[in-house]
């Protein structure tokens, strides 16, 4: 039995997962966590509620903690859970490269893992997969990212990981589509490759990636209908994060 705890568990992705959790006979609820919550609430089942997961790790025996919670809050989140030499699985988007160093040093000073993902739905990870081939023949090609307006931050963490895998892919930067330089209408420019955001009440989270060649163009799209889409992919995560040796970013690392 996998001991899980929720961090951010108030949100609309937290109470998502902790119901994915409750349905896996391998897996155990065993805290979850939100600043929303008050002194002796609990969940369904009487699972622990904490409003600090500072208090959380004081008071609970976990094996993997998961993480949807905000940027700002994500990089203490994850080092204070490496340090209680717990298992992480992140989907908050927002770690920059430096802090993304010192999780990684964190994870070898404490001897358990971490797996970031930008996107946790299958379908969007072979969306990425696919682009990095793509790339390799066209490389011309843009990204448009739509997701609900309650999202945080633009560009998408996925968004600026297909950008990098491409990037990698094509080696030297194909340049972007003709335009004045500098121009906020071609989008956010990732390794010259421009981001198109689009936020927009009814929307879940989609993607499509645009390439153009001589004569022709190819579109590569993924659509996430609802958060349990990204579920299979959360719970895959919290079975093999352990198996992992230190940081990893990215679903395929485990798929």
């Amino acid at each position: 039995m996998i001991r899980v705890i929720v961090n951010g568990a108030m949100g609309k992705m937290g109470r998502t997962v902790c119901d994915a959790v409750t349905a896996e006979e391998d897996l155990e609820l065993v805290a979850m966590i939100d600043p929303g919550f008050e002194k002796g609430d609990s969940g369904a089942g009487g699972v622990p509620a904490f409003s600090s997961l500072s208090e959380c790790l004081e008071q609970t025996q976990a094996d993997v903690a998961v993480d949807f919670t905000v940027p700002d809050a994500v990089f203490e989140n994850v080092i204070a859970c490496l340090k209680a030499e717990i298992h992480c699985v992140v989907g908050t988007t927002g770690l920059g490269d430096e802090q993304l160093q010192k999780i990684e040093f964190q994870t070898s000073s404490s001897g358990v893992n971490c797996l970031i993902a930008p996107n946790f739905a299958i379908g969007a990870v072979l969306l990425m997969e696919v682009s990095r081939v793509i790339a390799r023949h066209m490389p011309s090609c843009e990204i448009v990212e739509l997701h609900h307006d309650q999202k945080l931050d633009a560009p998408s963490g996925t968004a600026l990981r297909t950008a990098d895998l491409i990037a990698r892919e094509r080696g030297a930067e194909a340049p972007a589509p003709a335009g004045p330089e500098g121009d906020a209408a071609r989008g956010y420019n990732h390794h010259g490759i421009p981001i198109h955001s689009v936020r927009l009440p009814g929307l879940v989270a989609h993607q499509e990636v645009i390439f153009g060649g001589q004569g022709q163009t190819l579109t590569v799209r993924h659509d996430s209908i609802s958060r349990e889409s990204f579920m299979p992919g959360v719970v895959l995560a919290v079975r093999r994060v352990a198996e992992l040796d230190g940081i990893a970013v990215g679903l395929e690392k485990i798929l």
